[in-house]
């Protein structure tokens, strides 16, 4: 199973993801409400895999990710959000994340964009 790090602004949003992963066997290393407190985390815990919202504060999300993978080319990120809109899908998987999904998202969903972003 993974280390997972979770990246939102919303907290009912990080517990909601933090319980699938862990029912599903997964270990959160850490909650971010911000992409900069992200981009400081993943230094710091060097997770399996950052799942991480597009709209946040002080960094967004987009921003974040390019940060995190301008650290480490070989980062696993799964974006998510509530703008499901072709232009922030295609950047963020221009910018490398592996997998975007659209809340609001099933359990199910989550853990197949993890499944696939491990692979």
């Amino acid at each position: 199973m993974a280390r997972i790090l979770i990246a939102d602004d919303a907290l009912f949003m990080r517990f909601t993801i933090k319980r699938t992963l862990n029912q599903a066997g997964h270990e959160v290393v850490g909650e971010c409400e911000n992409g900069q407190m992200a981009v400081d985390a993943y230094a710091t815990v060097k997770p399996d895999l950052v799942f991480m919202d597009i709209t946040m504060p002080e960094l967004d999300g987009l921003a974040a990710l390019q940060a995190i993978r301008g650290m480490d080319d070989t980062a696993r990120v799964v974006m998510c959000s509530a703008l499901g809109h072709g232009n922030k899908v295609r950047e963020a998987l221009a910018a490398g994340a592996r997998d975007f999904i659209v809340k609001p998202f099933t359990p199910e969903q989550i853990l197949e964009a993890v499944t696939k972003a491990l692979a």
